[in-house]
């Protein structure tokens, strides 16, 4: 008896420890080069872009965009052929606080009605590394577009065990002047510079 209840609890315990298991098993490489070719649909649930900026000199205040849309052509053997356009709906800001989140969406701050949409779109990749590399871009937001840099670390590639797609993935930061885009409100009780970082996944097109 006590062997069969040593057994049963052996089982569980390794059908717990495989069920917990980290998502980086599914990931078959994380070298860019060794990635499959294509181009690739944003993975609109696990794609966002969050942003801080410094609230008075005492904290750090986070928000983020979600509910990604774009395409990722990616070409290993040549990466500078690579291509990423990326947009955000600007009324998909977050920031925890619901009365916030509304003064963004005003004309005071980001004005989603008048511009509904931000834009990313490379003009340059450039590779530093097997997972490293340089996105340059025209960010197109409030209106205004600027060329932005951002550093990518490339996570990994492989299929994705739900819904049984290939997927990449990455992270890339970068900074940005908000009054170059014309959002100037509270300066300087708000920081005029905003980190950004962006954590994308993109689906191979059938």
């Amino acid at each position: 008896m006590i062997r069969k209840i040593l057994l049963g609890t052996a089982m569980v315990a390794a059908i717990a420890v495989a069920a917990h298991a980290p998502a980086s098993a599914q990931v078959a490489t994380t070298t860019a080069s060794k990635a499959t070719a294509g181009t690739y649909n944003v993975e609109p649930y696990h794609t966002r872009i969050v942003f801080s900026v410094s609230h008075m000199g005492f904290t750090t205040w986070y928000g983020d965009f979600t509910t990604a849309s774009g395409t990722l052509t990616f070409d290993p053997k040549s990466p500078s052929k690579s291509a990423l356009d990326i947009s955000f709906p600007t009324d998909s800001v977050s920031t925890t606080n619901t009365k916030l989140d509304g003064e963004l969406k005003s004309p005071m701050w980001f004005d989603a009605t008048k511009y509904p949409t931000i834009t990313f779109k490379s003009t340059k990749i450039t590779v530093t590394g097997h997972d490293k590399g340089v996105i340059v871009g025209d960010l197109t937001f409030h209106g205004v577009t600027h060329s932005v840099t951002l550093d990518a670390h490339f996570n990994g590639a492989g299929t994705n065990p739900l819904d049984k797609k290939y997927t990449i993935g990455f992270d890339a930061t970068g900074t940005l002047s908000r009054a170059d885009f014309g959002v100037k409100t509270y300066e300087p009780l708000i920081g005029d510079k905003v980190k950004l970082q962006l954590s994308g996944a993109f689906e191979l097109a059938n």
